[in-house]
């Protein structure tokens, strides 16, 4: 009996098994990106370190950063 007209072959198995897979993995594709209208993102907009931490205050942001960027000098933090 030839391997191509035995139904329980190996080679049947493993055919079937990847036209089965081929069809359904264009079944499955979901939508990954945001939705755009005329241009434009349709969600919604995300609000800024400053205006979320430090209530729109851009000054008081910018000091914090400055501070915390002065406290990672790693030749202050090592001993000689």
């Amino acid at each position: 009996m030839n391997a191509l007209t035995n139904p329980f072959s190996t080679a049947r198995k493993i055919a079937l098994g990847s036209v089965l897979a081929m069809l359904l993995s264009g079944c499955l594709e979901v939508e990954q990106h945001p939705g755009w209208v005329d241009g434009q993102y349709a969600g919604k907009p995300d609000n800024r370190t400053s205006q979320r931490s430090f209530h729109n205050d851009k000054m008081a942001w910018n000091a914090a950063i400055s501070n915390r960027a002065l406290h990672q000098n790693e030749y202050n933090r090592s001993t000689p």
